[in-house]
């Protein structure tokens, strides 16, 4: 596998066998890391609060029903 830099690109590479692009940057991947797994974070704790208002709406219709 030869790795060949991409121009104006710090850290890319292209494999000259696949053609394939490869970060060699091991902070930037880092920071891509951690970035996605809070955004998967804040959208379980999303889900999470959505479900529970969905549940007061519920209760709330029970108790105008009687």
């Amino acid at each position: 596998m030869s790795l060949i830099p991409i121009k104006d690109e710090r850290g890319l590479f292209k494999d000259s066998h696949s053609g394939a692009i490869v970060n060699k940057n091991n902070s930037e991947y880092q920071a891509y890391i951690a970035q996605r797994e809070k955004l998967l974070s804040d959208k379980e704790r999303l889900d999470k609060v959505e479900n529970e208002i969905s549940d007061i709406k519920q209760m709330l219709q029970i108790l105008i029903d009687k």
